[in-house]
């Protein structure tokens, strides 16, 4: 079965790190076919190519993750010991001082798309803890981290916007799972979170319209249902 790429960057990193760079190498290139906007990928595969004496490769990969990263200092320096052993000092002394030059200025750090999802992920889990046990300021602080990281993860804003309707903040609740339904109008659970606030605010018609545009998409869903058979029930 073929490897996804997210596969092939964790068993190349590991082996980046092992110094098991024949192994890198195959992972790190398999991942390049997939996602071409890693700085690190490339940073790595230059230092291989390095290694292995292909230093216009490994010249040519470094430029790349600074093409994608300017002020990654750990590939200028990569980039500038290359240029020194091939003699190009003008070079080199250049990548140096635009290196140093970057990290007096504090720039802010870089991190590729699938780090960011990483630790998306890790300060949704932190949250689901506090949330777990009813600490849900402290669960919204975590999937806020998580929203500002990856926006788009419309599962991380469901779970912001019920922390927030937990915690009696329903306007900020609304806000944020009718900003998750824009990005993705049929993710279910958005949409069933979006009715039960609605309910909790006595809204019972608005909660209701969300629940069956749910029923509408998916007439199996048992939640929704299920919160639609309350509500027939209290008339």
């Amino acid at each position: 079965m073929k490897r996804s790429w997210q596969e092939s960057y964790e068993l190349g990193k590991k082996a980046f790190d092992d110094k098991n760079y024949k192994d890198a190498q195959l992972f790190l290139e398999e991942v390049l076919k997939e996602k071409d906007n890693f700085a690190d990928v490339y940073n790595m595969l230059g230092f291989i190519y390095y290694s292995d004496g292909r230093r216009e490769d490994a010249i040519d990969y470094f430029e790349k993750a600074l093409n994608i990263n300017p002020n990654y200092t750990e590939v200028s320096l990569n980039l500038a010991v290359v240029y020194n052993e091939m003699g190009q000092f003008d070079k080199a002394q250049w990548v140096y001082t635009r290196a140093k030059d970057a990290g007096k200025a504090g720039s802010t750090s870089y991190l590729d798309p699938y780090a960011k999802g990483k630790l998306a992920n890790m300060h949704a889990e932190i949250g689901d803890v506090y949330q777990s046990i009813g600490l849900y300021k402290d669960a919204a602080d975590e999937y806020r981290k998580a929203v500002a990281l990856r926006p788009t993860f419309v599962d991380i804003k469901n779970k912001l916007g019920t922390a927030y309707r937990d915690m009696r903040d329903y306007s900020k609740a609304i806000k944020e799972l009718e900003e998750a339904i824009a990005i993705n109008p049929d993710y279910s659970p958005v949409r069933i979170s979006l009715g039960i606030t609605y309910y909790a605010l006595g809204q019972i018609e608005k909660a209701k319209a969300e629940w069956l545009k749910v029923l509408h998409k998916n007439p199996n869903d048992q939640k929704a249902q299920m919160y639609l058979n309350l509500v027939a029930e209290k008339k």
